[in-house]
């Protein structure tokens, strides 16, 4: 049984299967008189697939965080993912039959793409294809030209590190709890202590819905 979260949306029918693949980033040569060798290479970036239907009535299986909401409230969420050109929270969490917690994956993706099937057969409801791919931060070098009194030209490295986001904020919705907002929005629960900190609230246990929590 999984639950599968996006930017912190959690879609409705969670995927009955998916693939995770670890990219290959080694390479083989061929060498005289030895034949063909394999040279190791640091782990590429992680390309995730799998296929999630949005119901276009609300099935017993399905579940809504807030109550149901038609597949065009999802499409238009698929969209905003790949124009904005920025990385987003992927979780899925696994649960035993008997609805115990096992792990979770738990990463930084960007959306490859997705697509949209629709026919006759499926009635109101949508079929969607998504390719998302790990997404790693990293940082630019800049190289500056630093001409010193004795007219020597030396040159002078600097890290430049990428611009900063906007904090993000979360506001809270009927039936919310901190630790359930870090989990979906952090990727960690546990982090509740620190943002209740963040907002000065005293009792985590204590958040009303419409209240505006900073989340970093």
């Amino acid at each position: 049984m999984y639950s599968f979260y996006m930017d912190g949306i959690l879609l409705p029918v969670p995927p009955s299967q998916f693939t995770v693949k670890i990219n290959n980033k080694n390479k083989t040569y061929d060498l005289i008189n030895l034949g063909e060798i394999n040279v190791l290479k640091m782990v590429g970036l992680t390309d995730i697939d799998f296929e999630v239907l949005l119901p276009g009535v609300k099935y017993p299986f399905a579940v809504y965080e807030g109550g149901f909401k038609e597949p065009s409230f999802y499409l238009a969420k698929f969209e905003q993912l790949k124009v904005n050109q920025k990385p987003f929270q992927f979780i899925v969490s696994r649960f035993s039959p008997a609805g115990e917690y096992l792990f979770d994956t738990n990463m930084q993706v960007g959306m490859e793409s997705y697509t949209i099937k629709e026919s006759a057969e499926n009635g109101q409801d949508i079929l969607v294809s998504i390719k998302l791919k790990q997404y790693k931060e990293y940082a630019t070098k800049v190289l500056k030209i630093v001409k010193q009194n004795t007219a020597i030209a030396a040159a002078k490295v600097e890290t430049q590190r990428l611009a900063k986001e906007p904090a993000k904020t979360y506001t809270v919705k009927a039936g919310d709890t901190l630790w359930a907002i870090c989990k979906k929005q952090l990727g960690n629960g546990d982090k509740y202590k620190e943002i209740a900190a963040l907002n000065g609230i005293k009792n985590p246990n204590l958040i009303y819905p419409g209240q505006v929590l900073k989340l970093g």
